[in-house]
């Protein structure tokens, strides 16, 4: 499906700042479409004089109108004089009659979508449409006259410019509040007029124990938190609607997140929408997987510290043999076991269970060259293409390998002589090809070494990467040796 930003490009009328005014407003479609108790649909104009739906948002307390999603049809004749002429007058139409739609009364209301530009004239760069669904009418609540209310002070705002607000925050917490976790709405003074259910039982969880109405939400909130305990210094402008934000307060082991929308009447304000919700098992959740982060990262950080100190007990253990097979033993395991330590250093400086492999390869490029050559080998290592973002448990064995490809083609092919070892990765959609090459004195065509190091190699990348391996000699002289790896099975694991 497309995305808004497609749809609105797609019509060649609308700018960065029309489509990023656009996507803030169908941000807050669910709250329009809530509050109203109807489908809230955005249409932007097509160059041929008409207009498509980029936006649909169905009402999460009333029945749809929409069993079908209408994103990417263009307006319906039934509605189209009436979007247009929201359009071009920038005032808002609502219709005449009831609308029938699919054998359903409906009313359509039809609100120009205005973009401010600071001293610049405002701008009509779209419409949004009101469908209410008039089959299911009853009595309305006091809470539904104040939804609607609410609804069409936002509406209002639309076609004025004022909403939506691009100072607000974007990317809403996690637990952001919805219309139907609790509303409260503000006067212009900060007072409480109207309270829902759901936000009186928030409050009351918090500690406050008489009725939010008639109460100044400000005083209320300072009352309920505790009073050494520090708190967000944008809460006072968030409670008394001054400021559209958001913010948690926490009381009594409970906490509520609280999101203020400043409410406008031709640029004056009348007062504000706040909404809460109790999010104090979200805000639990949060703060088990930052402890749980923050463990991980700790032990990636001690294994990195453990794998260094054996590195260098091998690396003196090696440097104090009279062996000369025993030397060598000991420096290889000391290089396998610094690459790993590497991988281990990335994943302890950030969240995510995935390194960038690129930079973890780099690293252990320079430790091989280091440690590989030889005196009379002079090894010019370089890399080409780019291997992307990997989970930990592919990284580990991946650069286990290519360690001790690399080392192999610096010790054995390039031995007392002076050469290159390119490694080349290239990462599409199902694979992962990696090739190792050297312009060395080459394998005899069809013979692999016998190793351990080759071993190794063939243990990890069939056995635990699920791939294929192959050495062959190229022209000329030197050795190529070909991995690739499915890419499914690393998307599988978290890439």
């Amino acid at each position: 499906m497309s995305t808004l930003s497609d749809l609105v490009y797609a019509q060649g009328r609308s700018s960065e700042a029309d489509v990023e005014w656009l996507h803030r407003l169908a941000g807050d479609g669910q709250l329009l479409a809530d509050l109203a108790f109807a489908d809230i649909v955005v249409w932007v104009p097509t160059e041929d004089d008409s207009f498509v739906a980029v936006a649909h948002t169905r009402p999460s307390g009333a029945a749809t109108l929409f069993y079908r999603d209408i994103v990417g049809d263009r307006v319906r004749p039934q509605w189209r004089t009436q979007v247009r002429e929201a359009f071009s007058s920038a005032r808002i139409i609502d219709s005449a009659s009831p609308d029938w739609f699919e054998e359903t009364p409906t009313r359509v209301r039809a609100v120009p979508i205005v973009r401010s530009r600071g001293m610049e004239p405002a701008l009509t760069i779209g419409v949004l449409t009101r469908h209410t669904n008039l089959g299911e009418t009853r009595t309305p609540s006091r809470q539904q006259i104040t939804f609607n209310d609410c609804a069409d002070d936002l509406f209002g705002m639309i076609a004025s410019g004022d909403f939506p607000d691009l100072a607000a925050p974007t990317a809403p917490r996690r637990g952001a509040p919805r219309a139907s976790d609790g509303l409260i709405r503000l006067d212009v003074d900060g007072v409480t007029t109207f309270a829902s259910p759901n936000a009186l039982s928030a409050f009351n969880r918090l500690g406050f124990d008489d009725e939010l109405e008639g109460e100044s939400l400000i005083e209320v909130v300072t009352r309920i938190l505790p009073g050494k305990r520090q708190f967000d210094e944008s809460l006072p402008v968030v409670v008394t609607g001054r400021a559209p934000w958001r913010t948690d307060i926490e009381a009594r082991g409970v906490t509520v997140s609280l999101r203020t929308i400043p409410l406008r009447d031709r640029g004056n304000r009348i007062g504000a929408i706040v909404l809460c919700r109790d999010v104090t098992e979200i805000r639990h959740q949060e703060q088990e997987l930052i402890t749980k982060d923050a463990t991980i990262r700790e032990i990636h950080h001690r294994v990195k510290n453990n794998l260094q100190t054996v590195a260098s007990l091998l690396r003196i253990q090696a440097r104090r043999s009279h062996s000369e097979e025993a030397r060598e033993a000991l420096t290889q395991a000391m290089r396998r076991v610094a690459a790993i330590a590497v991988v281990h250093d990335t994943l302890s400086e950030g969240l995510a269970q995935t390194v960038d492999f690129d930079n973890v390869f780099d690293r252990v490029l320079r430790l091989v060259a280091e440690v590989a050559a030889a005196p009379n080998t002079r090894a010019r290592t370089r890399s080409s293409g780019a291997f992307g973002t990997l989970p930990s448990e592919y990284a580990t064995p991946l650069a286990l390998a290519l360690t001790e490809l690399v080392t192999n083609a610096v010790e054995h092919g390039l031995a007392g002589q002076e050469g290159d070892v390119e490694i080349i990765a290239e990462r599409g959609e199902e694979n992962l090809a990696v090739r190792v090459r050297d312009t060395g004195s080459g394998l005899p065509e069809g013979q692999v070494g016998r190793g351990l190091g080759t071993q190794i190699v063939r243990t990890l990348i069939q056995g635990e990467l699920g791939g294929t391996i192959d050495w062959h000699t190229l022209m000329g002289s030197g050795t190529e040796v070909t991995i690739d790896i499915p890419m499914r099975a690393i998307e599988h694991d978290g890439s």
